[in-house]
């Protein structure tokens, strides 16, 4: 009996030396956790019967350390959830190891070749949650953006001396004709540039003139500013005034928009809102110049967000949304099935996975341009691996006596 139970022994030990080499050897592999054997005792009918393995159990609990690499598609995960892809058979296969490229069709693939899965976007970018898919960067160009309005804070200078519009005709060419002025550049349905200037005149008693001049001349011959309420592009009846209050806020935000023709492109009508400007003793400065529109551009890389957006970057400045990557978390992970590339299969036991975006509910955040290290504690494999080898060598020592004792009972017959 002895003698079976020291080769039980044996066995077990010896799939935990299995164990603990193959952690040493992930010791640097990304999104690797690490395992440990557990050992149960055999009894039958109250007699012992020796030690078998009870299982092999994967440790989650611990996230390894976090590397920056400084590529974009290099992804991590702090806390609960695994990347979902999708093999080339079509199987779900579940993955920390976040190291992520994009193959000839631009679908981002991992270092398996497996596709990254997540919320879809439509033709026009627009994030399709719950629709789950292949996730893909687009590499065709962004079509230019009209603009059509200008969101433009500014203080005017209380302080600034008044000019009399009755004898000081406009000019934009004059700086003795107006107080202040500001340049935007916009952009047409074609993304050719044009500039949009605005000239503030102070008249007096809180109240400014405001000139607008395209691409550095009348808007249209005779026309210089558009009320937003003009359907035409007539020299307008009356100039449009800002008033500011005595405590100077703006007291009335007046529309004053641009018609400005472009060549072989949509003829532009551009708002400019003035919302929030003030009127204090200090120099004129501009808080916000921000106009909507821009010009066309090329991709020039990817940003993802710690919430899993993916953005593609382009040559204009502009960001397009390509879509939102989801985690994976599952009731029982220490049940998943171990898979080839540092990767794993749903189980029965593993429950159903849950699926949503990264930092909701149980699932854990994500970092991008960085990537998990394994969570082995190598200082501690290499005391169990010592333990490991006594254990070996004190089960060999029970059947080298036990031999010895069945040798001698042979000599005594």
């Amino acid at each position: 009996m002895s003698l079976n139970i020291a080769i039980s022994g044996l066995n077990a030990t010896n799939q935990q030396l299995d164990t603990i080499s193959n952690n040493i050897a992930n010791v640097s592999t990304t999104g690797f956790k690490e395992s440990r054997t557990e050992f149960a005792s055999i009894y039958s009918g109250g007699q012992a019967g020796g030690v078998e393995v009870s299982g092999i159990t994967q440790n989650f609990d611990s996230n390894g350390s976090l590397e920056g690499t400084g590529r974009a598609l290099d992804l991590a995960i702090s806390g609960n959830g695994f990347f979902s892809t999708v093999d080339s058979k079509g199987e779900q296969v579940y993955t920390r190891s976040g190291s992520f490229s994009t193959d000839k069709d631009n679908v981002i693939i991992s270092s398996a070749g497996n596709k990254l899965q997540g919320y879809t976007v439509d033709a026009n970018a627009n994030l399709q949650q719950g629709n789950i898919g292949d996730l893909a960067i687009s590499n065709a160009s962004l079509s230019a953006k009209e603009t059509d309005s200008i969101g433009f804070t500014a203080n005017f200078d209380a302080r600034a001396e008044i000019i009399d519009t009755t004898t000081k005709l406009f000019a934009s060419d004059d700086p003795t004709s107006f107080t202040s002025s500001y340049t935007t550049q916009v952009f047409d349905s074609l993304g050719k540039s044009h500039t949009v200037s605005q000239y503030f005149i102070n008249t007096g008693s809180n109240q400014w003139d405001v000139k607008v001049v395209a691409d550095g001349g009348d808007v249209t011959p005779g026309a210089i500013a558009v009320p937003a309420t003009s359907t035409t592009a007539a020299i307008p009846a009356t100039t449009p005034v800002v008033n500011f209050t005595s405590e100077g806020v703006l007291a009335t935000t007046p529309a004053i928009s641009v018609e400005i023709p472009a060549l072989g492109a949509n003829l532009m009508s551009v708002e400019i809102d003035l919302t929030g400007s003030t009127q204090y003793g200090a120099d004129f400065g501009v808080s916000t110049n921000n106009p909507n529109g821009y010009s066309s551009g090329e991709l020039t890389g990817i940003r993802i967000e710690d919430n899993g957006m993916i953005y593609g970057q382009f040559t204009n400045g502009q960001s397009q949304l390509q879509g939102q990557l989801i985690l994976a978390d599952f009731p029982n992970p220490t049940a998943l099935t171990q898979s080839n590339n540092t990767s794993w299969m749903q189980s029965f036991a593993s429950g159903t996975p849950v699926t949503g975006v990264p930092g909701s509910g149980v699932l854990g955040e994500l970092t991008s341009s960085s990537l998990e290290s394994s969570n082995v504690d190598l200082t501690g494999e290499l005391v169990s691996l010592m333990t490991a080898q006594r254990n070996y060598q004190a089960n060999t020592k029970i059947i080298s006596t036990s031999d010895q004792l069945t040798q001698v009972l042979f000599n005594a017959v």
